[in-house]
């Protein structure tokens, strides 16, 4: 399968360690779940599922302490059936009584080249053959693909439009929405681009979450490498990840 690579830069960045309970604490270097996620901002359908294969550093590692205002509940789900049924109902949160400041420590100034290519799942099973889907990929029908004698084509056609023009189906960002990340389809080999010349271990990063069971997804972690500025991202199915 064709590999595409995207260039995505931002001004800050947040891929939050799980084990940070209350602070927002970054991993050094963007995790593939959210690398997944630039290319499904792209294109994403029930019929595919994008693998990562390789990160690349493009910019110096640099930090930033912030203290955001941020709400210290979310909308009620039974608020919110009640309101489906009823057609009316109290949604609001109300900023002023569940404001809370938190401090985060962010990447800023980033810039990284991901590397990914998309695999058509099993339109025999009632379930994707790729747990890490998210959960309205499990529910998904099959139409893409009983429709279309050649879906492969038509969807790297879909995405090299897409992502040449620029366009999304929703802005993609650097692990939280409020950081918009920028990104440009490029040629693998062929744009100038160099990697920082650092090589580093990165411990156990979170690889993305497993969905098999959609009601408790499971996180899966892999051992993480910096060498000469690239991080190269192990198959879902590989030994190297774990839960």
């Amino acid at each position: 399968m064709k590999a595409y690579c995207l260039e995505v830069s931002g001004s800050f960045a947040c891929f939050t360690r799980p084990e940070m309970k209350v602070e927002r604490v970054s991993y050094d270097v963007m995790t593939p779940s959210a690398a997944r996620a630039v290319f499904e901002a792209i294109l994403w359908k029930p019929a595919i599922r994008w693998q990562v294969r390789k990160i690349e550093v493009l910019n110096p590692i640099k930090w930033i302490n912030l203290r955001r205002n941020e709400v210290s509940s979310v909308a009620s789900t039974r608020n919110v059936e009640t309101a489906m049924k009823s057609g009316m109902g109290q949604l609001g949160l109300y900023i002023e009584d569940d404001r809370q400041q938190r401090a985060g420590l962010f990447l800023r100034d980033v810039k990284y080249r991901i590397h990914a290519s998309f695999e058509l799942r099993d339109p025999s099973l009632h379930k994707p053959n790729f747990p890490h889907l998210s959960k309205r990929a499990v529910n998904a029908n099959e139409d893409d693909l009983e429709n279309e004698p050649n879906p492969t084509v038509k969807f790297m056609s879909m995405f090299e439009r897409r992502a040449a023009k620029g366009q999304c189906i929703n802005q993609p960002y650097l692990g939280c929405r409020e950081f918009a990340a920028d990104f440009t389809l490029a040629e693998p080999g062929v744009s100038p681009a160099q990697s920082i010349p650092e090589t580093r271990d990165l411990g156990y990063m979170l690889y993305d979450l497993d969905y098999s069971n959609p009601a408790d997804p499971k996180p899966r972690f892999f051992r993480a490498c910096l060498v000469n500025g690239v991080v190269d991202v192990p198959a879902w199915d590989s030994e190297e990840v774990r839960g």
